[in-house]
C-alpha cells in the first residue's frame, strides 16, 4: 500500500532539484510514490528527472509543456494513490523522517491532516532559523477547524503538512489553474482545511524553506491579481456552504486583509496604486453586501477599513509610509545594532561586534 504519494512541481531548479529529490528518495518511510511534474522547464531539470527516475521505480514522471503550479498540481493529483498526500517544493528540501513520523500522527489521531512547522533555509550562508508559525497555535492535539477557526490563519505552507486523499478527491478540491507559480496554495490550503474534521499540529520543523530562490519573483504585471483570484475562489466556495461561512467569514476576511497589505509590499511600486484600488473595490463590495463582520473590522482597525473604502488614495500614502518606515529600520539594523539588557550590552557596526560587555 501507498502510504504517501509525495508531489514535486518542477520548473527550471536544476541548481536545487537533486538535492530536493535525495532527501525524499532518503525517507525513513520507504512505502511512498514520488510524483514529479517538469512544467516545460529549459534548463536541465528534465534530465535530472528522467536520471533519477532510472535510479529509482518509486518516481513517476510526468512531462508537460508549461501551464502553470496549479494545473502541474491538478495532473498529479488525478494519479496519485497514496492514502495521503504531501507536497515539496522542488526548490526546497525535507528531513528523512518527515513523512514517516507525519504520517504516524495522522494514523495514531485519525486525522484528516497534520501540520509541521518548517526552516526558513538561506543558500547563501548554509543556515537555517525554525519559523513558529505553528508552535504559536494549539499543539500536539486534534482540532476542529470549525471550532478553532484561527488555525485557518497560519500562512498557507501547504507543503508542511500532509492531507487525506479521500478528503481531497471526495470533495473535488484542485488548485486554480491560473497561469505561472503565485499563491496557488492560498484557495487550495483554505477548502482543504475548512472541510477537514480533524487537524494535528506539530511543532516540529521538517521541511527547509529556501529563501533566496532569485526565480521566485512575483515582480510581474502578470501575476498582480493573482492574490485576488485566489480569494475569488474562496468566496465561491464559501457561498456554496453556508454553515461553513457563517463560522468562518471572520477569518477569511482577516487573512485576504492580510494577504493584500502582505502583497503590497512584494510587488513592484509602479503596480502598487492599481493593487490599492482593487483592494478598495473588493472590500468596498463586501460592506455593501453586508460581509463586513463587526469582529473582522475591530481586529482591522475600523478607521483603516472605513479609510481602504472611502479613501484608497490616503490608504495608499499610509502604506507606502510605513513600508518606507519598515526599510529604514532594516538598513538601520545593517549599519549600528544595539542590544542591552540586564547581563549583557552588544554593539554592532556594519555587522561587525565593537563592544560586548558582560
Amino acid at each position: 500500500m501507498i502510504k504517501v504519494s509525495v508531489l514535486v512541481p518542477v520548473y527550471n531548479v536544476e541548481e536545487y532539484l537533486e538535492q530536493c529529490l535525495k532527501s525524499i528518495i532518503n525517507q525513513t518511510l520507504k512505502d511512498i510514490e514520488i510524483i514529479c511534474i517538469n512544467d516545460g522547464s529549459k534548463d536541465n531539470s528534465l534530465n535530472i528527472l528522467k536520471e533519477y527516475s532510472k535510479l529509482d521505480s518509486r518516481i513517476k514522471l510526468i512531462d508537460k509543456e508549461n501551464s502553470g503550479y496549479g494545473d502541474s498540481m491538478n495532473q498529479a493529483l488525478e494519479i496519485a494513490q497514496g492514502k495521503y498526500i504531501a507536497i515539496v517544493e522542488s526548490d526546497d528540501f525535507v528531513e528523512k523522517e518527515i513523512f514517516e513520523n507525519l504520517y504516524n500522527l495522522a494514523e495514531e489521531n485519525d486525522c484528516d491532516i497534520v501540520k509541521s512547522d518548517w526552516y526558513d533555509y538561506f543558500t547563501a550562508t548554509n543556515s537555517s532559523y525554525k519559523n513558529i508559525k505553528v508552535a504559536q497555535k494549539k499543539c500536539n492535539e486534534v482540532l476542529s477547524p470549525l471550532n478553532n477557526p484561527e488555525i485557518l490563519s497560519i500562512q498557507p505552507s501547504l507543503w508542511s503538512a500532509i492531507y487525506k486523499r479521500d478528503l481531497i478527491e471526495k470533495n473535488n478540491i484542485r488548485f486554480l489553474p491560473s497561469p505561472g507559480a503565485s499563491y496557488q496554495d492560498t484557495s487550495f490550503t483554505f477548502k482543504v482545511f475548512a472541510l477537514a474534521k480533524r487537524v494535528y499540529l506539530t511543532d516540529r520543523a521538517y521541511m527547509y524553506y529556501r529563501q533566496d530562490n532569485a526565480a521566485s519573483s512575483i515582480n510581474s504585471k502578470g501575476k498582480l491579481f493573482a492574490i485576488c483570484e485566489e480569494y475569488k475562489e474562496i468566496d465561491n466556495f464559501l457561498n456554496k456552504y453556508p454553515k461553513l461561512k457563517s463560522v468562518l467569514l471572520t477569518q477569511k476576511l482577516s487573512n485576504q486583509y492580510r494577504a493584500y497589505i502582505w502583497t503590497f509590499k512584494r510587488i513592484s511600486d509602479k503596480f502598487r496604486k492599481e493593487f490599492v484600488l482593487e483592494f478598495s473595490g473588493e472590500f468596498k463590495q463586501y460592506m455593501e453586501s453586508g460581509e463586513l463582520t463587526e469582529e473582522f473590522v475591530k481586529g482591522a482597525g475600523k478607521k483603516n477599513i472605513e479609510q481602504l473604502i472611502k479613501n484608497p488614495q490616503k490608504f495608499l500614502r499610509k502604506l507606502q509610509k510605513k513600508l518606507i518606515i519598515e526599510k529604514w529600520k532594516k538598513l538601520r539594523s545593517k549599519i549600528i545594532s544595539i542590544k542591552i539588557n540586564s547581563k549583557k550590552i552588544c554593539i554592532k557596526l556594519l555587522g561587525k561586534q565593537i563592544i560586548n560587555i558582560d
